[in-house]
């Protein structure tokens, strides 16, 4: 079920069409229908009339490199973060670090062996509505949302993962662990600081 929402939130807002699943999902961020929505960014710098800029961020982690097969992104360069404003699209890379963490809490999904990535881009583009789109197709997760922008504003669009249920806790219960050993099944997306 997962899967087929996914492909329609690929084929119905990122414009490029694609399920998740299939072999064409991947190129999404090849293809735009558009290139003149957004412009990118080095450095901030004053924001002209009629424009605002847009910061979209995440952190997350994966397991290493080759853990499943020689052929697996995960825990690589090769793994990307693609965002779809308005039909323009982006390939953003991480940076990425190896990682072994104690748990923080009790229930601490990022606890472990694995490896970190931090996502960062920078647009600006016309003030107003925009539709924005963001997958990571090897996850198989897209989500897309509506967003407001007001002139000469900086936002910023922070997006966290949702790590899949452990093994031992798959059965539903008042508490369920997740882990980033199961992947990622969501984002949530939170605009200057408000879920969205």
């Amino acid at each position: 079920m997962r899967k087929l929402i996914g492909c329609g939130l690929l084929a119905a807002l990122l414009v490029t069409g694609g399920c998740a699943t299939s072999p064409e999902s991947k190129t999404v961020g090849n293809v735009s229908t558009r290139s003149d929505v957004f412009r990118e960014l080095s450095d901030g710098g004053a924001i002209p009339q009629g424009y605002a800029d847009l910061r979209i961020v995440s952190s997350m982690k994966t397991h290493r490199p080759r853990l499943y097969s020689e052929k697996d992104p995960h825990g690589t360069a090769a793994y990307l973060l693609l965002v779809n404003v308005d039909g323009q699209v982006v390939r953003v890379g991480g940076i990425n670090d190896e990682e072994s963490s104690e748990p923080r809490s009790l229930r601490d999904p990022e606890s472990g062996d694995g490896i970190r990535y931090r996502f960062d881009k920078r647009v600006r583009l016309k003030a107003g509505t925009h539709k924005i789109a963001v997958a990571l197709p090897e996850d198989d997760v897209a989500v897309a949302r509506e967003i407001k922008l007001a002139a000469g504003s900086s936002n910023t669009l922070v997006l966290e993962p949702v790590y899949g249920a452990t093994a031992a806790k798959r059965r539903p219960t008042a508490y369920t662990d997740t882990s980033f050993t199961e992947g990622i099944t969501g984002l949530l997306t939170i605009l200057n600081g408000k879920p969205l």
